[in-house]
């Protein structure tokens, strides 16, 4: 649970009754440093009290809609949740590993963009801007070149067969 944030207050703030499943849910994904996919959302919860999946994703949707979680694209087809930026969460980019589909968040940036420009766009009122930046994690290139290493070693050839699989 992240220990700066006040998710009781979070809730009345914006109209939610803070029930104790909700409370669970806010406070694993919170509890965690990146963004996290709804079946270890629902895994986590379910741990500590009897909880139906429909139940978390219903969670989900609802903390979402109030803007307290964001929900985005995952590895696949699959979505991830993190908390919504607010006085203690600042806006930031995310990296995406395209190798084992892991979700990093990243420092806060300034591109030196003027947000005023983009209320003017001639697509229509832009509600939200999200910065993802995609390639391969540290902890697969460590992999890989651990791997090219073995397999150099032993004759075979790197990106040879297998050498694509992710972590």
């Amino acid at each position: 649970m992240c220990q700066r944030c006040n998710y009781i207050e979070l809730f009345r703030s914006r109209g939610i009754e803070p029930t104790v499943n909700r409370l669970k849910v806010m406070a694993t994904i919170g509890s965690h440093a990146s963004p996290v996919g709804a079946p270890d959302i629902f895994r986590t919860v379910a741990r500590t009290a009897p909880i139906n999946r429909v139940t978390v994703y219903r969670i989900l949707d609802l903390l979402v809609e109030k803007a307290l979680v964001e929900r985005m694209g995952g590895a696949g087809r699959g979505r991830i949740y993190g908390l919504a930026p607010n006085d203690n969460h600042p806006v930031h980019p995310h990296f995406s590993c395209q190798r084992c589909g892991t979700t990093y968040c990243l420092e806060p940036l300034n591109f030196g963009l003027d947000a005023a420009d983009l209320h003017h766009s001639p697509a229509g009122e832009i509600l939200r801007v999200d910065i993802r930046i995609s390639g391969v994690c540290k902890r697969c290139l460590r992999r890989q070149s651990r791997g090219t290493s073995r397999e150099s070693a032993s004759g075979r050839r790197p990106g040879g067969a297998g050498h694509e699989k992710g972590c």
